[in-house]
C-alpha cells in the first residue's frame, strides 16, 4: 500500500510541474502579438514570474528529496554490505549526475520562459 501511495504522490508532482510549465502557453491568448497598453505587458511578464518560480521551485524541490532518498538509500546499502562500497558509491554518483541533469533542463526551460515567450 505504501508503494502505491508513493506512486500516487510522484505522479500528482509530475502533473504538477506540466501544468505549471504549460501556463505561459495558455495565457499567451489568440493575439500572440505585442501588447497594446503597458499595463498588459506587466501582467504577462507577471504570470512568466509566477510560472517560472514554480517550475524551478518544483524542480528544486524533487531533486533535493531524490538526492536526498538516494544518499540515505546508499549509506543504508554501504552499512549492510561494507564490501560493496565501490559499486554503491559509482551508482549513486551516477544516479545523483541525472538528477542535478533534469534539474538544469528545467532551469533551462525557465530561462527559456523568461526571455524567449
Amino acid at each position: 500500500m505504501n508503494n502505491v501511495v508513493k506512486k500516487l504522490w510522484m505522479l500528482c508532482l509530475v502533473l504538477l510541474l506540466a501544468v505549471t510549465l504549460a501556463v505561459p502557453a495558455l495565457a499567451a491568448g489568440e493575439d500572440a502579438g505585442e501588447p497594446a497598453a503597458q499595463e498588459e505587458v506587466q501582467e504577462e511578464s507577471g504570470g512568466k514570474t509566477i510560472a517560472s518560480a514554480l517550475a524551478i521551485g518544483l524542480a528544486a524541490l524533487g531533486g533535493g528529496l531524490g538526492m536526498g532518498i538516494a544518499t540515505g538509500k546508499a549509506v543504508e546499502s554501504i552499512g549492510r554490505q561494507p564490501e560493496a562500497e565501490g559499486k554503491i558509491r559509482t551508482m549513486l554518483m551516477l544516479g545523483l549526475v541525472f538528477i542535478e541533469t533534469a534539474i538544469i533542463y528545467a532551469l533551462l526551460v525557465v530561462i527559456l520562459i523568461i526571455f524567449v515567450l
